[in-house]
């Protein structure tokens, strides 16, 4: 499969992502400027972590009219997959391809740190390689991940099962102690009702080889690239 790993101004971990992706996953990617014209070559576009435009406004807001974004939105559209980390996850809400927002932390101040999640539904590409309740330990590093939606919104996401990741303690359980951030319901991640859009605010990247302490991020990564392969055995 092709990835496509686009960088904005201000974003930080998008050769993260690519190194990631190339060196430890062995995946073919290019990476991509803001300002680039997609012609829907790609199998699956990643929006990285990091402070696109300075976050000034709100982060994303800026983000969201970049020249790509248009690509990013169509790609979508045509059921492409599409994955937001971090500031990404930001600019997929911003720009309505994911319901809900992002917004400050609870305690207002930046977190780093490594987090527990636990997996809600396995039937989306990005989760389709793991199972229920299955744990990951996947880093977090963010400012505004407090993750909201409105009742309306929420109960629709319920009844779409569109939740796929939540925080959770040592031993699976969504507590009060084990949500980072103050997010919502302990929200972790989230896909579209269409499920090829997922956003989340953990770095998989930053967990894709053991010697940083995890490999589960390429878990993530590699259930995409399983769903593509699949898709194309069935098309082929």
């Amino acid at each position: 499969m092709r990835w496509g790993v686009i960088t904005f101004p201000g974003s930080c971990d998008d050769q993260d992502v690519v190194d990631a992706l190339r060196l430890d996953l062995k995946q073919e990617v290019a990476a991509l400027w803001h300002k680039d014209e997609l012609r829907g070559e790609f199998d699956c576009l990643v929006l990285p972590g990091g402070f696109s435009y300075g976050d000034y406004l709100r982060c994303g807001a800026m983000a969201r009219f970049s020249p790509v974004m248009a690509g990013v939105v169509e790609h979508a559209r045509r059921g492409g997959l599409v994955l937001g980390i971090c500031n990404g996850f930001q600019i997929l809400c911003e720009v309505g391809l994911l319901p809900g927002a992002l917004v400050r932390n609870a305690g207002l101040q930046f977190i780093c740190q490594p987090v527990q999640l636990r997996v809600e539904e396995n039937d989306s590409p990005f989760t389709g390689n793991l199972k229920k309740g299955q744990l990951l330990k996947i880093p977090i590093k963010h400012g505004e991940g407090c993750y909201f939606a409105d009742a309306e919104t929420l109960d629709a996401m319920h009844k779409n099962r569109q939740i796929l990741l939540h925080y959770v303690d040592a031993k699976g359980k969504a507590t009060a102690a084990a949500n980072p951030n103050g997010s919502l319901e302990n929200i972790a991640g989230v896909c579209n009702a269409a499920r090829n859009v997922f956003g989340l605010m953990p770095h998989p990247e930053d967990a894709c080889n053991t010697l940083l302490g995890s490999d589960d991020g390429a878990k993530l990564f590699l259930s995409i690239a399983a769903a593509v392969a699949e898709g194309a055995k069935r098309h082929g």
